[in-house]
């Protein structure tokens, strides 16, 4: 009888496991303030949200015509940065649906899409799992409302939907699709959450993915690479087969924003938002495919992308901050359109950071950052910038229990999920916030020595949208360990030391951990040379672009890690080899500035900047 119990627990333990031990994210974890909204039933869908955040002066609507194509993405972004409402253009040029934007551009509005701290969610998830270990029945018996929620993962299912309210044939130029910036390659579906099935297994995704609309009925598919959907084409693809596709516009905000968390490709989005929720997501059968899609969603579109068809896509203004480059991908050919009577179309735009994806980024670290202490019990937190585009920049403090664990844990975190694009990987001590961005600099000043600290890996999968290695999908990563006690005190530095700079710096700053970065036009190389030699008490050494803010730190990270590949772009006061082992001493340089051959930084038109400034005023009568 023990050992039947014993098996017993041990089988709800590995059920919570599978459901949510193996989540996660390379997404942002920061902490969140403010207060916490007190709702419990969560939204039904996006309208009753869209009047919830009316009602608190959350949302503004903008009554007069208002053009999809730029003016709209500029006035949003000047409210994200702003910290301003949701907006709801309720007459968008050209369109017959109102066009809904900045839905998650604040902390606040997030917390009251989850009715929670995202922190909290995170907080419960991980001690839920760590009860059960060893397992108990008090252990069972204390985390009962997770397990309620988890039974919430199954969708249920309705014959009736005000999705399918209305039936049509595709015809995309009745929607507000969005023109984001002025060398986009036209107009762009930004909050497309793309539902597809594994054609061996049946298991179902759910992704956001860009959608370049070519004519009324086809759309370009911008399936990246390590993301759920590309596996599933791939997988159809091999067999000669189409792929059916559901593209979802608009639904639950939970349920928008597990679109883009970042779990493992066998972990149900559209389950994983039911379990948020505490509350199935109603489904229904779709009109002209085998499968469900959302029963309460805005706008469904029915299709299918066909295998062995590609068309050039892009560019398109991405998260990184500049063009991503047109490139070869697949299309979706839409047989079918259904939605509501009075539908609302929600988009997005990315761009140089800080955008809407910020709070997103944010909100799913809170989520499921705790949770890589599943796999990794060593690693104590983790935070990627934003500013850096995610990706770009991951540090995570850890916790060093045996001889070289730190590479270990390093070579296990590029290892682990969407992780596995992390271009720049840090490595800090336990004492140390991985979100201190000033303090990690002092850390990799003071206890980092490339001789015997780095790992530069010269080939490996990198984000789609990195364009610095000029290769798609792949670069090299760089990995820093900054755990070791102080192990080299900083040098004092006077303004003497920086008297004799090279006269083709524009202006420079000393940062935190002895990290000199200066601004210059041409030459970045043999600059960078320069100042290593004059200047051999610094320990980095970072060349970057005149549009470079170095006295703002997100702006700063964006003006570097999205702008170097670690194997093309550094440089070292000593640069040997020792038999088969390279081996760098001494300063470091970084050639972080824009070079030929990159997509160009994104910037608004300036007519379009002067129109909005000159309307500014109109839009809020």
């Amino acid at each position: 009888m023990k050992e039947l119990r014993q098996k017993s627990f041990m089988a709800i333990r590995e059920v919570f496991l599978v459901s949510c031990g193996s989540l996660i994210t390379s997404s942002l974890c920061l902490p969140l303030h403010g207060v916490v909204s007190s709702r419990v039933m969560p939204f039904g869908d996006l309208q009753s949200f869209v009047q919830n955040l009316e009602s608190h002066g959350l949302l503004k609507r903008v009554r007069t015509e208002v053009d999809p194509v730029l003016e709209a993405g500029e006035i949003a972004q000047r409210m994200v940065a702003e910290g301003g409402p949701a907006l709801l253009f309720e007459h968008p040029r050209g369109a017959t649906t109102p066009l809904l934007m900045n839905l998650f551009g604040t902390m606040e509005r997030i917390r009251m899409a989850l009715g929670r701290d995202p922190a909290e969610i995170g907080r419960e998830l991980l001690q839920s799992v760590q009860r059960l270990n060893p397992p108990s029945l008090a252990a069972v018996w204390q985390g009962r409302g997770v397990f309620r929620r988890l039974l919430n993962m199954r969708p249920s299912t309705t014959s009736h939907a005000i999705s399918q309210e209305v039936v049509e044939a595709p015809d995309l130029t009745r929607l507000p699709i969005l023109q984001c910036w002025p060398g986009d390659s036209g107009r762009f579906i930004t909050w497309g959450m793309v539902i597809t099935h594994h054609p061996k297994t049946g298991r179902r995704n759910l992704g956001l993915y860009r959608l370049q609309m070519f004519d009324k009925g086809q759309t370009g598919m911008h399936w990246q690479s390590m993301k759920g959907g590309r596996g599933h084409y791939w997988e159809a693809e091999q067999n000669g087969s189409d792929l059916e596709v559901a593209v979802v516009i608009g639904a639950d905000p939970i349920l928008m924003m597990s679109s883009i968390l970042p779990l493992p490709e066998d972990v149900d989005e559209i389950g994983f938002a039911g379990f948020l929720r505490g509350k199935s997501v109603p489904m229904v059968r779709a009109k002209t495919l085998n499968m469900m899609v959302p029963a309460n969603a805005e706008i469904i579109l029915e299709g299918t992308v066909p295998a062995g068809v590609r068309r050039l896509e892009g560019p398109f203004g991405d998260h990184f901050g500049h063009y991503s480059e047109a490139s070869e991908f697949p299309v979706f050919n839409i047989r079918t359109v259904t939605r509501r009577r009075n539908a609302i179309y929600a988009a997005t735009v990315v761009g140089k950071p800080p955008q809407e994806d910020k709070f997103l980024g944010i909100a799913s670290g809170e989520m499921l950052g705790p949770l890589i202490q599943l796999i990794h019990p060593n690693v104590v937190d983790l935070s990627a910038y934003v500013g850096a585009g995610f990706h770009n920049l991951l540090v995570a403090s850890i916790k060093e229990r045996h001889p070289k664990e730190v590479l270990k844990t390093a070579m296990a975190l590029l290892g682990t999920g969407q992780l596995s694009l992390t271009k720049v990987l840090v490595l800090v001590g336990v004492d140390r916030d991985p979100r201190d961005f000033r303090g990690v600099l002092r850390d990799i000043g003071e206890r980092f020595d490339p001789e015997d600290h780095m790992w530069l890996l010269p080939f490996a999968p990198l984000d789609t949208l990195d364009f610095t290695s000029f290769k798609l999908h792949v670069g090299s990563k760089l990995v820093i360990d900054a755990c070791a006690e102080v192990a080299r005190p900083m040098s004092e530095l006077s303004k003497e030391d920086f008297g004799r700079l090279d006269s083709r710096i524009e202006k420079w700053k000393l940062l935190d951990g002895g990290f000199l970065v200066f601004t210059v036009q041409k030459d970045p190389r043999e600059v960078l040379r320069s100042v290593i030699s004059s200047l051999p008490k610094v320990r980095f050494v970072v060349a970057v672009s005149s549009d470079v803010n170095l006295d703002d730190d997100e702006n700063l990270q964006w003006g570097i890690f999205t702008r170097f590949d670690p194997a093309r772009d550094m440089i070292f006061s000593e640069q040997i080899f020792v038999g088969a082992r390279p081996v760098y001493r001494g300063v470091i340089g970084i050639d972080a500035t824009w070079k030929s051959g990159y997509p160009q930084p994104l910037e608004m038109d300036e007519s379009i900047v002067r129109l909005v400034d000159r309307r500014w005023q109109e839009y809020w009568r």
